[in-house]
């Protein structure tokens, strides 16, 4: 069983910066891959940025540039840092975690209950 709990949320203009933090529990070979997502109204659930066993981020198009994913291993926490913020950024984010390779794929076990970003 994992628990993923996110903060850090909230609503900036655009061109700001915001950092989601994920803090996990559970079983850790089921978080053996840990990825973020976000789904706007009407719209997809859509990879933003994930990292798997090898340790290397991957980001979508979208947020290349912009996005950074981090973690804290002690602390069993997942970081996004959030710059240059667009309205089309604007969506709840969630957190995911498996022991499968799903990086960017929302086919995820294990999710968080989301945190909302709103760029204005």
């Amino acid at each position: 069983h994992v628990q993923l709990v996110e903060s850090g949320g909230g609503s900036v203009q655009a061109g700001g910066s915001l950092r989601l933090s994920c803090a996990a529990s559970g079983n850790t070979v089921s978080r053996r891959c840990m990825g973020w997502f976000r789904q706007a109204p009407g719209k997809e659930r859509e990879g933003v940025a994930a990292i798997g066993s090898d340790a290397r981020a991957r980001y979508a198009d979208s947020v290349k540039d912009r996005f950074t994913l981090s973690q804290d291993s002690a602390k069993n926490t997942l970081y996004l840092q959030m710059d240059n913020l667009r309205p089309t950024d604007t969506a709840m984010y969630y957190c995911s975690a498996d022991s499968r390779e799903w990086l960017l794929i929302p086919r995820y076990d294990w999710w968080g209950q989301g945190t909302q970003v709103t760029v204005s």
